[in-house]
């Protein structure tokens, strides 16, 4: 690493020059702690070691200053016993450790290699931030259509709140994008954001995964293991398709918001958390509430404030744009080109049902991207069944068809073109399995009626 020594004493300025690049570092060493700062004023490094006692400037000041100037670079601070009540002073200012006068060769390295590993872990982080952000994307929510321009706006008047929050809308039209905007807009915008899909678990595990469970609490309990909720403490929860969540596991949910209090499988104690709730669903809940499927307790608790996001057709201005953005998820290291999309591609976008919303247009960009590497896309590049020319005598010779009719079409060509496999569907289309057989049986049960 790159080091700042300071210190007053002649024989430690000339032991540290000679130690620490010994150690494999390099090193500036300083006098005076009016000279340290001229030079973390000109020069960046990875960690500085200050006396406290010197001339002109404290070693509190200093790191003061440099936490100023680079707040990323670690400080220690060295003081004699007598000046305890300044090492925490340090502390307080952000110094990593201090050292007590005499200090050992063996403890500075130590804690330099301390020093080194926070560093590489920091890096390490930043660096699967990143790649995380390129596999996801911007989680900003695309759109300047009348109904985003609402959606945005209850977004940034909820977000400063602690209210819990409902967004509904139908299977991929962006749920989860919603609830990082609220977390992001709020001030717990640094504290951790968890996500849970309540209907991709299994209900066995399910009181598990959200408050954890002891050692041996049930067959397979191997290690003790911290829940979702405790992980999010300080910050968001989002429990997408809630309206899944079994009857049993919604009498306990609706107890730990009402007592903001958790308890691991297995224990008998519980702890409290602080967490901010946001739910999703693409069911109506009051009529589960009807059917006795879902508490009505719960529905109201979890309703304190509502977000109601459209479906892409109902929001076809902001098509080019969602095709653009996903397109650069694609091809993050592709060379801008005036046009992404050829006028025919995007009229053929433009006359899809999208019954799988966002979701499913990510799949048909990225469908297209396999197939044209560079260059604009064009209907070409689509998948087959964005024959613009085949859609539009479909539909001249069916004559009108309502919402439902165009999205139940589409589901059958689908079905067709991948000869019945349903999950296969699913995929094409962007939604989930469950979502696909709701559709299909809602189709018997009307054709039975």
């Amino acid at each position: 690493m790159s080091l700042l020594f300071a210190d007053d004493e002649g024989s430690l300025q000339e032991l540290m020059k000679l130690e620490l690049p010994r150690m494999g570092h390099t090193v500036t060493v300083c006098p005076d702690g009016v000279t340290a700062v001229a030079a973390i004023e000109k020069n960046t490094y990875d960690a500085i070691l200050v006396d406290q006692d010197m001339p002109g400037l404290t070693g509190v000041e200093v790191i003061a200053r440099l936490k100023e100037l680079s707040p990323s670079t670690e400080a220690v601070v060295i003081t004699g016993k007598s000046s305890m009540e300044s090492a925490v002073s340090a502390l307080r200012c952000g110094a990593f450790d201090y050292l007590t006068k005499p200090c050992k060769l063996v403890d500075i390295e130590a804690l330099l290699q301390r020093i080194a590993a926070k560093r590489d872990l920091t890096k390490k982080f930043h660096a699967l931030q990143r790649r995380l952000e390129r596999i996801e994307g911007s989680p900003q929510l695309i759109g300047q259509s009348r109904g985003m321009a609402h959606v945005n706006t209850l977004i940034d008047k909820v977000a400063r709140t602690e209210s819990t929050v409902l967004v509904l809308g139908e299977t991929g039209t962006g749920k989860e994008l919603v609830a990082r905007a609220v977390h992001d807009r709020s001030p717990r915008a640094e504290k951790p954001f968890v996500a849970i899909n309540c209907g991709a678990l299994p209900e066995t595990l399910i009181e598990s995964e959200l408050f954890g469970h002891t050692k041996g609490a049930f067959t397979g309990a191997d290690e003790h293991r911290i829940g979702l909720f405790e992980v999010a403490s300080g910050g968001t929860i989002f429990l997408d398709e809630i309206g899944e969540l079994p009857k049993a596991m919604q009498a306990k949910l609706l107890r730990v918001l009402e007592s903001r209090e958790i308890r691991r499988v297995g224990e008998n104690k519980t702890m409290k958390v602080d967490v901010r709730v946001v739910c999703a669903t693409h069911r109506d809940l009051a009529e589960m509430v009807t059917g006795d499927e879902f508490r009505e307790d719960l529905m109201y608790r979890i309703n304190t404030f509502e977000i109601n996001l459209p479906a892409l057709r109902e929001r076809l201005d902001d098509l080019p744009a969602l095709a653009e953005h996903l397109l650069k998820r694609f091809r993050p290291s592709a060379r801008p080109i005036e046009q992404q999309f050829t006028d025919e591609a995007l009229e053929a976008l433009r006359g899809h049902v999208w019954p799988g919303n966002v979701r499913e247009l990510a799949n048909v960009v990225e469908h297209a991207t396999i197939l044209c590497e560079s260059g604009p896309i064009t209907v070409d590049d689509l998948p087959q069944h964005f024959n613009r020319r085949q859609l539009s005598g479909n539909a001249r010779s069916r004559g009108p068809m309502t919402l439902r009719e165009l999205e139940m079409e589409a589901i059958h060509e689908s079905l067709e073109r991948n000869d019945g496999s349903k999950p296969k569907v699913a995929e094409e289309l962007g939604i989930s399995l469950k979502t696909l057989y709701n559709k299909l049986n809602s189709e018997a049960t009307l054709k039975v009626a």
